[in-house]
């Protein structure tokens, strides 16, 4: 028999099943997307739609209970039985949504059983961190709960895990508060039961606070990501943050939000010379409990946004540009439960520190040699795709040109957690460097081949090269990074690989395949693959990457990051190289060189030693997949990586001095923002190590500032100084080399 909370939920999920029924008719989004999939998908011969039913299932229940802690093995049983070989033809017959909201609703249910499990556990005086009794690390392979007392006694164990790491973490931070002498942080805290608590709430209310579309969009969602982990359904709201996202500008007011365990949002950054900033009343810390998305000022009309998700605050704030919003909001510093209201009107805020900026590097190199290094950061491969003039390589183009100006002997091209973007960018990116040339190989559905070229017949930048990356580096990164690789261009330097994702999106608007007369206002888009890349050397990044030239150590060497990791992912494969593949000779790299010289430095460098003992410390951990719930065994553990991290700081503050001392002498620094190159103004000497971006200003956490670790010196973190050092080993072999007649600047590309 149905709860109360239940039979609630049914009827408001109901009501709302027929408030938008004369609306989008997600059976029918459904329907035809699955119809665009079985026609688009790059990989659509190689697997029957309806064959693909329980994987359907597999992945939906996955993505709702990732940890398989709520859903128990008598529920994915009734699952499969009432839909698991169904669920493609229930999605061709438009009828769908009643498997999706049936099972939804069920996890509601366990949703809420467990949060009162919650509230019970966390309400007993005593709870026993003696026992020895222990949890999974990772539950992403474990068997689902047999029964509703295994899964009980699973949830009452993870409550436990997460009131004792609260209680160990503050401890930790109150022990670290009484060294450095600080006022004790947490006497206007709630207890560490009442935080947990509060944890548990806010999921609750998040999983509560759905509609018809929230729910077709998780379902759909399920099913697109099952054909591989880059085909998505975006629902209206999100394909609009997609866009926003691309161009890399969106219209709101410039704050940047935190959702609150006790379900406020709160204010954690306000962007330089935005609307917020502006308007001068909005403060960091400031906390938002009340939205007037178009500022009628009637009290009813003021959105109760107490525990709401953070995206659909995000989506009541923003509006469009010149209109107002109306906040209600309680101050920071504040006599609590007092509010006040402000009214923002929205407007246009680029998001600067996602841009393309540059830096100049003079470093003293071997024999008192002066080298000058161009450095560019480039977040991602961003586009306005409405046609607007926003465009990374336009962007990239300009710093090229400053920096040439410069007269730079060498350019770092820093790729590191940049996840990709738009393709045409990458190809017109890759003629700054070369000469024209395959820059990538695009095969389709049908398995025709195309090769895209680069646009210049002469590079803009030609000099010697390094392109730094790292496991998050992806897609757009990963195009660049080959054609340069493939072409002997640049050298590669970074982790083990980059992520692998080697394949295309096109979004597709479903409502423009619907019949005529169905509402299509909300129907959404299909993201869906429908291309493979390749490298013009034939070799495929997907699932394998780009492997650097120079590998260093990387803590990331014992995580699960990466395409390969993915459900779904495509294989690597490989095909012919491109026509006109006539790659530089690779001896023009020196790369045995570099990778000599390199492999000493790492090998010497006491922070790769500490990267290489991390490494072997937590893939030991997640082998062992197991945490303890013992509150003895926890605190050793805690007292060792206290032990460890001050052992550490003591010597890397002793050492950092000293590199400091050598930074101010061997390096100088100059800044050079978009700005500056596009209207020409003179670099600025600045020091990297207490530069702020001065795009956005930042809340500060508390129990951040006790972190005593000390700064990287000159704000070169490891890699990044590294990559300096390979770039001073490869101008000084590539100019022995020209003066010795063995390397002509013809060759330079």
């Amino acid at each position: 028999m149905k709860s109360q909370a239940a039979a609630a939920l049914a009827v408001t999920v109901a009501g709302t099943l027929a408030a938008c029924a004369q609306q989008t008719d997600f059976n029918q989004v459904g329907c035809q997307m699955a119809i665009m999939l079985q026609n688009s998908h790059f990989d659509r011969a190689s697997q029957s739609f309806k064959d693909l039913s329980d994987d359907f299932l597999a992945t939906y229940l996955r993505d709702l209970d990732y940890g398989r802690i709520y859903f128990t093995q008598h529920d994915v049983d009734r699952f499969e039985k009432q839909y698991g070989d169904r669920l493609a033809t229930m999605l061709l017959e438009k009828d769908s949504m009643e498997a999706a909201t049936d099972i939804y609703e069920t996890f509601v249910k366990r949703v809420e059983s467990r949060v009162a499990q919650a509230n019970e556990v966390l309400s007993e005086d005593n709870i026993d961190f003696t026992k020895p009794e222990t949890i999974m690390r990772s539950r992403k392979e474990a068997a689902w709960p047999k029964d509703e007392a295994e899964a009980k006694d699973l949830f009452r164990k993870q409550v436990k895990e997460a009131l004792l790491s609260e209680r160990l973490r503050r401890e930790m931070v109150l022990k670290l508060a009484k060294e450095q002498s600080k006022e004790e942080l947490f006497k206007d805290e709630r207890s560490p039961e009442d935080k947990i608590k509060l944890r548990y709430e806010r999921f609750l209310h998040t999983v509560r606070d759905v509609d018809e579309e929230d729910v077709a969009t998780y379902f759909l969602s399920a099913v697109a990501k099952t054909f591989d982990p880059h085909t998505d359904y975006l629902s209206f709201k999100q394909m609009e943050r997609f866009r926003d996202d691309m161009r890399n500008q969106l219209v709101g007011i410039g704050a940047l939000l935190q959702a609150e365990e006790d379900g406020a949002t709160k204010i954690m950054g306000i962007v330089v010379n935005g609307p917020a900033d502006r308007a001068g009343e909005l403060r960091l810390n400031d906390r938002i409990v009340g939205v007037d998305p178009n500022n009628s000022g009637n009290p009813e009309d003021m959105v109760d946004i107490m525990f709401m998700k953070i995206d659909k605050v995000v989506d009541l704030i923003r509006g469009k540009e010149g209109t107002e919003v109306r906040l209600k909001v309680e101050p920071a510093g504040g006599v609590p439960g007092d509010s006040e209201l402000l009214v923002i009107q929205r407007g246009k805020v680029e998001l600067k520190d996602e841009q393309a900026t540059a830096e100049v590097i003079d470093r003293v190199g071997e024999d008192d040699e002066h080298q000058r290094i161009g450095v560019i950061t480039l977040p991602s491969f961003y586009a306005d795709f409405d046609g607007g003039d926003t465009r990374c390589s336009a962007d990239v183009e300009a710093l090229l040109d400053r920096l040439n100006k410069e007269e730079i002997d060498g350019l770092i091209l820093d790729l590191r957690n940049n996840g990709g973007g738009a393709l045409e960018e990458v190809r017109r990116m890759t003629g700054f460097f070369t000469k024209r040339l395959p820059v990538v190989q695009v095969k389709n559905t049908l398995g025709q081949v195309q090769v895209k070229e680069s646009e210049n017949r002469r590079p803009i930048y030609s000099g010697p090269m390094i392109v730094l990356t790292d496991k998050s580096s992806a897609s757009a990164s990963e195009i660049l990074a080959g054609a340069l690789q493939d072409d002997n261009r640049a050298v590669i330097v970074g982790e083990s690989s980059t992520f692998g994702k080697g394949t295309v999106q096109q979004p597709m608007d479903i409502g423009r395949h619907m019949p005529f007369f169905a509402d299509r206002q909300r129907a959404g888009t299909l993201k869906v693959t429908i291309q493979k890349f390749y490298r013009p050397s034939g070799s495929s990044t997907q699932n394998q990457g780009v492997i650097p030239d120079v590998v260093l150590p990387s803590l990331t060497d014992a995580l699960e990051i990466g395409e390969t990791y993915l459900d779904h992912a495509l294989d690597h494969d490989v095909i012919r190289p491109a026509p006109g593949f006539d790659p530089s000779p690779k001896s023009d790299l020196f790369l045995p060189h570099l990778r000599e010289m390199s492999a000493k430095r790492v090998e010497e460098s006491t922070d790769f030693g500490y990267v290489r003992e991390d490494v072997a410390r937590e893939t030991k951990r997640r082998a062992e997949n197991e945490i303890s719930l013992v509150m003895a065994d926890r605190e050793a553990e805690l007292k060792d990586a206290d032990k460890l991290q001050h052992e550490r700081n003591a010597e890397r503050r002793k050492r950092f001095a000293d590199m400091e001392t050598t930074d101010k002498k061997d390096l100088t620094f100059y800044k050079l923002t978009l700005d500056d190159a596009v209207e020409d103004k003179p670099m600025k000497v600045f020091d990297p190590a207490e530069e702020n971006s001065g795009y956005m200003r930042r809340a500060k956490d508390k129990t951040e500032e006790l972190d005593t670790t000390p700064e990287w010196p000159s704000g070169l973190d490891p890699y990044k100084r590294e990559a300096l050092s390979i770039m001073g080993d490869l101008v000084d072999v590539t100019r022995d080399a020209k003066m010795a007649g063995m390397l002509k600047s013809s060759n330079l590309r």
